[in-house]
């Protein structure tokens, strides 16, 4: 008898799809500079072109075609498609508790999708269905059948996806299987060339607040950084953008005229409440009101036509029912109280910084302001960011600051969710900074997240309570949230 070799089976776990999309993630991104290779040119602000690394749009119209979508299957989902610097996760939240409120009144959209990116801790994070993350056991069917198609061995050279084009194929898949009938799109960084990009057809396009980040792959000048942005622009597609620069906003508008579509820049709406706790700092009201105008114009276009328009009861119950983790976020622990913001660029920092003075300059109860604050990252350069955190911080006393470690790669399913890293900038240039602006404050430097919270709760118990602000990097607020979650102090 001959011996039956049995047929191996791939593991479709969900913890398989997440070490396949670990192994996925490319070494650096592509910068700035000649002799790069790319089938495309971006200008620079003097009208040079500047060649950059192989776009990551490059690839994704024949990989959805594989997995067995076409982009007309896309532009059904009817896209809200969101570029920018700042506010683009809190305005993609806002524009979908405005459409999923609406829609729970009156039946459309009767299923909202949101795609959003980084994730704070786990990746199924990025795809929700009514704003729900997806569940693990749906995020590892619809990964697979995506990656088995894709990385098959039919005797030809294959390319595959990287991480955040694979992240892009699985969400394109997962609403098209799910039927959602509203979908938001968040880019990854840039625009014109970002891997979302394969939406043809989306109902609406915008652009929030530009600033200078990732300069490196989309710079030198905000001018560059807003025609990138701008490629998201589609003809028939209408346009909204927060208000902007003078130069960033001439950029913008000479782009919607090359796409044959118009810009609207939104001023602060003055329907929103007044004095909601989500309306605080005044970014979010600029940030609310920009996709307060893109519902509107939405459900002009797609509601069914002898509907209601969003009322201001939908609009005053989204606010009410608004929350973007990471960004803003206020969590209250008994006599503690943390102010977690992702901010990693010295634009959004400063109104980390802000949002924390405004809300505890008027706390009767005198307790300790605490800083803890890290960024790992060859993107930027985070003493520049820790510059403008002090510089603003310094109206303000600030009575401990915690400068801490994360893992940059950090995989919470895993014991090294919050490990050190030996080759981030050392701590020491973080110190010798701050005590430039206040040298009064208690300086510690901890080895991980959770030794830094450990330090803050101690302060605050010794102090009778404190006010922690917690930012640098969305990676470090991930780290603190997982903390939360998974170590909470025992009674």
């Amino acid at each position: 008898m001959h011996k039956v070799t049995p047929i191996r089976t791939l593991d479709r776990s969900y913890k398989s799809a997440i070490n396949i999309l670990h192994g996925r993630r490319r070494p650096e991104r592509p910068t700035a500079g000649p002799g790069g290779q790319t089938p495309g040119s971006i200008p620079e602000a003097k009208g040079k072109p500047d060649i950059r690394g192989i776009p990551s749009i490059v690839g994704m119209r024949q990989w959805l075609h594989e997995i067995g979508h076409s982009t007309t299957d896309v532009d059904k989902l009817n896209i809200v498609h969101v570029a920018g610097t700042k506010g683009k996760g809190s305005t993609c939240a806002f524009i979908e508790v405005f459409l999923r409120t609406f829609g729970e009144r009156t039946g459309f959209p009767r299923k909202t999708g949101l795609y959003t990116s980084p994730h704070l801790i786990y990746p199924e994070e990025r795809i929700r269905i009514n704003f729900q993350p997806i569940g693990r056991d749906l995020f590892a069917k619809y990964f697979f059948e995506v990656w088995e198609v894709l990385s098959k061995d039919d005797g030809t050279s294959r390319t595959l996806p990287r991480y955040l084009q694979l992240m892009a194929l699985v969400s394109f898949h997962a609403f098209i299987k799910e039927g959602v009938d509203a979908a938001i799109f968040e880019t990854h960084h840039g625009g014109e060339y970002d891997a979302t990009n394969i939406i043809e057809h989306p109902v609406a396009t915008v652009v929030t607040t530009l600033g200078m980040d990732h300069v490196k792959q989309l710079g030198p000048t905000l001018e560059n950084i807003a025609w990138h942005k701008a490629g998201i622009f589609k003809e028939g597609a209408h346009a909204f953008s927060s208000i902007q620069e003078d130069s960033a906003a001439e950029v913008l508008r000479a782009r919607a005229s090359e796409k044959h579509t118009t810009v609207q820049f939104v001023e602060n709406d003055p329907s929103l409440p007044l004095d909601s706790p989500q309306m605080k700092p005044d970014v979010q009201r600029m940030n609310s009101s920009v996709a307060l105008a893109v519902a509107r114009h939405f459900l002009e276009e797609k509601a069914p036509k002898d509907g209601m328009p969003l009322s201001s009861s939908d609009i005053s119950r989204a606010v009410d029912r608004f929350s973007w983790p990471g960004r803003f976020q206020r969590i209250e622990e008994g006599m503690f109280t943390w102010y977690l913001d992702g901010a990693h660029n010295d634009m959004s920092i400063s109104k980390a910084a802000e949002w924390f003075i405004e809300t505890t300059k008027d706390q009767s109860a005198p307790h300790e302001r605490i800083l803890i604050f890290s960024q790992i990252t060859e993107q930027r350069d985070a003493t520049v960011v820790l510059e403008r955190l002090a510089s603003t911080l310094s109206t303000i006393r600030i009575h401990h600051v915690i400068f801490t470690i994360y893992d940059p790669q950090q995989d919470f399913s895993s014991t090294s969710a919050v490990a050190s890293n030996s080759e981030v900038k050392p701590q020491e240039i973080f110190v010798d900074i701050w005590k430039k602006y206040q040298p009064e404050s208690h300086v510690l430097c901890e080895p991980n997240v959770q030794a830094a919270l450990k330090s803050a709760r101690q302060i605050g118990e010794k102090a009778g309570g404190m006010h922690t602000l917690i930012t640098g990097s969305q990676h470090l607020v991930g780290a603190v949230l997982f903390a939360f979650n998974h170590d909470k102090p025992q009674p």
